[in-house]
């Protein structure tokens, strides 16, 4: 039977990260995938679930959970309720909540002990997920879901001068109609780690298998960033999906049993990659 355990991990400045692990009871010690979503998602956006269940169902568990400056909080985890978190979060904040996941993973603390951990990460959680797997040896395979190229594709770069002017940039998002601050400090810390996060340079230090993912209809991230990450990194496999757009054609909510045909074309190749 498919299984779900839920999580409070502590995360970066003290803030607690909801996670949850799906899991076949009948191989509770399966291969462990941790997913790291993007900027303004969270773990139970759209179809995220489906995916866990669908994992669980081929053999994995799969460990998904809220960055702890994503905006949600513990008792609003599907809603942006802490505009203030999201404004102060960086990446290096980002790279520590997933240190902190992958050691309460490798810690066997709550869960049965793992020693490697297979990493699949979305779009800014892409770019986060390559530094890290350069990074930190416990990742011994790599997934990369219509991951960004650079951290700096993320804003217009007209809009910097300003943006250093006023010390914040509001962007709306476009599905709660929210204005979401962006403090400089974001940008600050790309300026002061520039190798750190230099998505390319990490990409060729990358020595454990990749699969690179990307739809070749996702307008938010061009299928270029991928075709990039591939230059950096040519061991890395490349699968495009046809027709898929940049949540590989999900919605949220996500009301529907079965997850989309290009999404399950997006597990059904990494299930294949993780298992080689």
């Amino acid at each position: 039977m498919i299984r779900k355990n839920y999580y409070t991990i502590p995360g970066a400045k003290g803030r607690g990260m909801l996670a949850d692990i799906t899991f076949d009871d009948a191989n509770p010690k399966a291969p462990l995938v941790i997913f790291a979503h993007g900027i303004r998602g969270f773990k139970d956006w759209g179809a995220h679930n489906l995916v866990a269940q669908h994992f669980a169902q081929n053999g994995f568990r799969y460990l998904k959970f809220n960055f702890s400056h994503n905006g949600t909080t513990l008792d609003k985890p599907t809603d942006f309720a802490d505009l203030i978190a999201f404004s102060d979060n960086t990446f290096s904040i980002e790279l520590d909540d997933l240190n902190a996941v992958i050691d309460f993973a490798c810690g066997g603390s709550y869960v049965p002990a793992v020693r490697e951990v297979y990493l699949i990460g979305h779009s800014l959680g892409g770019g986060i997920s390559i530094v890290k797997t350069a990074e930190d040896k416990r990742i011994t395979k790599l997934v990369t879901m219509a991951a960004i190229s650079s951290f700096y594709n993320l804003w217009p770069k007209q809009a910097e001068a300003q943006w250093k002017l006023q010390g914040v940039m509001y962007i709306v998002n476009s599905r709660t109609k929210q204005n979401m601050p962006y403090k400089v400090s974001l940008l600050n810390d790309l300026e002061k780690n520039p190798e750190r996060l230099d998505i390319p340079l990490k990409a060729a230090a990358i020595k454990q298998p990749w699969l690179i993912v990307h739809g070749d209809e996702d307008t938010s991230v061009p299928l270029s960033h991928a075709q990039e990450l591939h230059a950096a990194q040519p061991a890395a496999q490349l699968a495009v999906i046809k027709g898929a757009d940049h949540v590989f054609n999900a919605t949220h909510p996500y009301l529907q049993a079965e997850l989309p045909a290009t999404l399950l074309q997006f597990c059904n190749v990494c299930i294949e990659f993780l298992k080689q």
